[in-house]
């Protein structure tokens, strides 16, 4: 290989792999709510995007506990606060293009999800078993 044509090889390589690390850092938005199947069906009005998405699912009351906005690199945990001192990890494993995937692991449970999420769409995660009628869940969305 000539010493030009290995210098474009490299140029090339380069200009590949700029986009990728560009990429490494996803930011996300995380939902903690709460689903319950006990009292008048109601959903919290900033969960409203989520109306349709969340009335598949067995539970008819809805609010949302708390909200975080993280920025996740890839093979570094972070940490959401659950209810009852738990707490559930996410680490970012691949980004590319338009998706995202993650792992949801719950530190109590010894559980590890694998989400793909893409952008402009939202993971619902139940993160808590159901007590009392009511179950915690994670809502996850890459956000601008």
């Amino acid at each position: 290989m000539t010493r030009r044509s290995l210098i474009f090889s490299l140029a090339v390589a380069i200009l590949f792999l700029a986009p990728l690390s560009a990429r490494a850092d996803v930011p996300v938005q995380v939902l903690l709510i709460k689903g319950s199947r006990q009292g008048p069906a109601q959903v919290d009005p900033r969960l409203e995007p989520l109306k349709r998405q969340l009335s598949a699912l067995a539970y008819v009351r809805w609010e949302q506990t708390d909200e975080k906005r993280l920025t996740l690199a890839q093979g570094k945990t972070q940490f959401v606060s659950l209810p009852a001192g738990d707490m559930a990890g996410l680490t970012l494993k691949e980004a590319s293009g338009s998706t995202a995937t993650l792992d949801v692991s719950l530190v109590s449970r010894n559980t590890e999800s694998r989400l793909t999420i893409e952008k402009g769409q939202r993971i619902v995660h139940q993160v808590t078993g159901e007590k009392g009628g009511s179950a915690y869940f994670l809502t996850i969305a890459p956000w601008p």
